[in-house]
């Protein structure tokens, strides 16, 4: 947000001054390869420059197969996060494994009420319900309902999963960003990696749906952590193709590739 206000007002000085989560700012900070913001941190004897922080090491999953299996009878797609493996429909998710423990519901208030109220049932039969309750409301013709609202962009990002020869890819497979999402109803990215259909080069994906200000360097900290060598593209609606995502891709070390796609991609993108 930052890089954006001062692009728009021409500063090329910028000084970031943050009390929380200063290492990740100079983290994504050092991406940049022009008007580089310094990033200080607030301590109780002053600022201090901060130094960027590591992102989180990424955790394997120890999903028991069984209940992994329960996911893909029900035709769920599968993203692990954070060693969760986690089960989603239309990208929101509705089930996750943490170790031998399935969890079904949509959120952590969901899951606790499903496990009440619902916890003599077969786990089969749980999963079913839900499914079936997400899936009738997350589709394109559905009524607006907080289901069908709900983490957009990765929604969009199954669409791409589902048929990447759309943007020109031969695969593609959802994983984690660098930093966990803070919640459902939060702005973030989505972020897949697969090969170009091209030259076979490694892509990262990074998702957004709206005006996210944060986009660009939320995308480029993914690819640092997943592999610095991959080309990144930034996919997004055609009416939130902002200006300023153009101009703040081409300020990365390795500049980013904007792919903008009809405002009508929850129909399918084949």
């Amino acid at each position: 947000m930052a890089l954006a206000w001062a692009e728009r007002h021409d500063i090329d000085d910028l000084h970031v001054v943050a009390d929380a989560e200063a290492g990740l700012l100079a983290r994504r900070a050092a991406l940049f390869a022009e008007s580089v913001p310094v990033v200080w941190q607030v301590t109780k004897t002053g600022l201090v420059e901060a130094e960027p922080s590591p992102p989180e090491p990424r955790k394997p999953s120890s999903a028991a197969p069984e209940l992994v299996d329960l996911l893909i009878d029900q035709g769920l797609e599968l993203v692990v996060e954070q060693g969760i493996v986690r089960g989603e429909v239309n990208g929101l998710e509705l089930a996750r494994i943490t170790g031998d423990r399935l969890e079904v519901g949509v959120g952590a208030a969901d899951r606790e009420l499903t496990s009440m109220v619902h916890g003599d049932s077969p786990l089969s039969d749980q999963l079913e319900r839900v499914a079936k309750l997400v899936r009738d409301l997350r589709r394109p013709d559905a009524d607006r309902h907080p289901l069908n609202q709900l983490v957009p962009e990765r929604w969009l990002r199954a669409e791409l999963c589902r048929t990447p020869k759309a943007i020109g890819l031969t695969n593609l497979r959802p994983t984690e960003s660098a930093r966990p999402r803070r919640g459902l109803r939060e702005l973030d990215i989505a972020v897949a990696v697969g090969e170009s259909d091209d030259d076979g080069r490694p892509v990262v994906i990074a998702c957004s749906v709206g005006i996210d200000l944060d986009l660009v360097p939320a995308a480029a900290d993914a690819r640092a952590a997943l592999d610095p060598d991959a080309d990144l593209w930034l996919v997004l609606p055609e009416r939130d193709d902002h200006p300023s995502s153009l101009r703040m891709a081409a300020r990365l070390h390795d500049p980013a590739r904007i792919l903008s796609i009809p405002d009508t991609w929850r129909s399918g993108l084949g």
